[in-house]
């Protein structure tokens, strides 16, 4: 088992594995614009290899691109299914490389999630969790009902919300947590009461209303697209489901639980990495709901101070620019 970087690592490590699949490759897909990454795909099945994607019905903003995907797909060779849209988003992330290596991602196939964010992706040999995985996409492909049969395989709605209860639950010393938005009640709840208990609880990302209480800074150093906790340095979950309800109740989310030693330490390591280069970031839910009522002028001027935050703007803008807007969200339609 190991873990990925990005954007440390790039793209190179999902290229080798495409390019070495002996078999098969089956790949789930929310977003996808790295060419690369595409053209691998569509010559492994140009060899031989038998391809087959579940693309997302539907993502903010990018919905033609995904038609168009497929489109290409189909005349390349890949089996192509759409996912079913009896759930809010699709929004998983996974490749099985001859149904003996299992990648789960936290960051989608894109140029701003790989060489822009802060994301990580499981690979993994272990023979129950690739088994799991199959199983999770064959019942997907053919719209069929699933029932997680692992507790470390985390797959919302069906059973998510309860492992990772459990999980932040069972903390007896400290948790570090990756996440673009804590607000579910349940979740904002246990980890209030673990830091109460004398747990430390450390957040790099954006609080709810009701999290005041906890410890947060913001990830101004990169793009945050990743959702990893980390508990006692002992094991970890890596996944694509935020501690908040819609993530857990109502659409596809995949992670896993880890203990690998080797992966915690890098994980753990790259947490006080980041910790360090944001500090005086920090923000509560109560300030970040005062921010809101800050005169816009103080908050411009603010953001006009911070040079490094500017650069990663740039740089942001350059990638939507030259690979378009509608890959950046994956937050659901705002309800007018």
């Amino acid at each position: 088992m190991k873990v990925l970087v990005q954007p440390d690592d790039g793209a190179n490590p999902i290229l080798t594995a495409i390019n070495r699949a002996k078999k098969s490759l089956e790949v789930v897909i929310f977003r996808l614009d790295r060419r690369q990454i595409e053209e691998a795909l569509r010559a492994a099945a140009g060899r031989g290899i038998f391809v087959r994607a579940l693309v997302a019905f539907a993502n903010r903003g990018g919905e033609q691109q995904l038609r168009r995907l497929e489109t290409r797909f189909l005349d390349s060779g890949v089996t192509v299914t759409r996912t079913s849209d009896d759930l809010v988003r699709y929004h998983a992330k996974m490749m099985i490389v001859d149904r003996k290596i299992l990648y789960v991602l936290s960051y989608n196939f894109t140029t701003l999630d790989i060489e822009h964010s802060r994301g990580f992706a499981v690979v993994t040999r272990n023979r129950a969790l690739v088994q799991e995985a199959v199983r999770l996409f064959e019942a997907d492909t053919k719209r069929q009902p699933y029932t997680p049969q692992l507790s470390n395989f985390l797959v919302s709605p069906l059973n998510a919300r309860r492992q990772l209860a459990e999980y932040i639950g069972k903390a007896r010393k400290e948790l570090l947590i990756y996440d673009p938005k804590i607000s579910d009640s349940q979740m904002v709840r246990l980890l209030v009461d673990q830091q109460k208990a004398g747990v430390e609880v450390r957040i790099l990302g954006r609080l709810g209303k009701k999290a005041g209480e906890l410890n947060a800074r913001r990830l101004e150093t990169m793009r945050l697209h990743t959702r990893t906790i980390i508990r006692d340095r002992k094991d970890a979950f890596v996944g694509s489901q935020s501690l908040r309800k819609l993530e857990l109740d109502s659409r596809r989310e995949l992670g896993l639980i880890v203990q690998e030693r080797k992966v915690i330490a890098k994980l753990a390591e790259t947490f006080e990495s980041d910790w360090a280069a944001n500090k005086g970031q920090e923000v509560k839910g109560k300030t970040a709901e005062r921010e809101k009522e800050r005169p816009a002028k103080e908050i411009r001027l603010e953001k006009k101070l911070d040079p490094l935050g500017e650069t990663i703007k740039r740089a942001v803008k350059k990638v939507v620019k030259e690979n378009g807007h509608q890959m950046i969200a994956d937050e659901e339609p705002r309800k007018r």
